[in-house]
């Protein structure tokens, strides 16, 4: 009896309106990149991106407040197409890659911010300072199959911060007049993701049946063939 009706609430807390469970996905790290902007002398914008971006979403499309992300983008695969820029950047000067080698981001938040776009609000861990910002998020996408099979969605995340509140201060005075780097960084994610295989529930209450024995074989009277 009691057992029964263990397995009633179960089912009924399951079936209950607003209750859900978030997708999980993985960040593709092989079609997924960071990319940055800033300015340069005053006149014009460099370009860079992190080639290793890493992470996971937990997505519920119903109640995004039930949604949660985590990424970490990996620093020294900074590139600039400037190798000597690339080193500087890496430097103490900058990120120093020799004890900082990653950027974290883990959200705290999540809102919804009109069809097909969400406000997460997260923590970000770079140059060993952690600070909030809010991340302008397109998509997910709608879910498709890739040549294998595999579920697969696309989003687009940016944000702006200040380098220099993250300890990246470094400059160099013009003599024109104005700073050699520009201190606002615009930043955009790319991001494909991989569904994570659901695993499959046991059911509410489910009892483990005993294995059935074999039939015991008729055994002769002795003396009789």
């Amino acid at each position: 009896m009691r057992r029964t009706l263990l397995s009633a609430l179960a089912t009924l807390a399951l079936a209950a309106p607003g209750f859900a469970f978030a997708t999980t996905y993985d960040i593709d790290s092989a079609h997924s990149s960071t990319q940055f902007s800033v300015k340069h002398m005053m006149v014009s914008n460099v370009r860079g991106e992190f080639g290793k971006t890493s992470g996971t979403l937990n997505l519920d499309d119903k109640n995004p407040a039930n949604s949660s992300v985590e990424a970490t983008i990996d620093v020294t695969s900074i590139s600039t197409r400037e190798p000597k820029r690339d080193e500087h950047l890496k430097s103490p000067d900058f990120f120093d890659v020799a004890k900082y080698p990653t950027i974290t981001f883990k959200s705290t938040k999540v809102e919804a911010a009109g069809q097909g776009k969400y406000k997460v609000t997260g923590d970000l861990t770079m140059h060993g300072v952690t600070k909030p910002v809010v991340l302008d998020v397109d998509g997910p996408t709608a879910e498709l199959k890739d040549a294998w099979g595999n579920p697969r969605r696309g989003v687009t995340a940016t944000t702006k911060l200040n380098r220099k509140e993250f300890g990246l201060g470094w400059n160099k005075a013009l003599e024109a007049g104005g700073l050699a780097v520009g201190e606002e960084v615009a930043i955009t994610i790319d991001a494909e993701l991989t569904r994570k295989p659901e695993a499959v529930p046991a059911a509410a209450g489910a009892e483990k049946q005993p294995a059935e024995k074999a039939p015991a074989k008729a055994t002769k009277p002795a003396g009789k063939k």
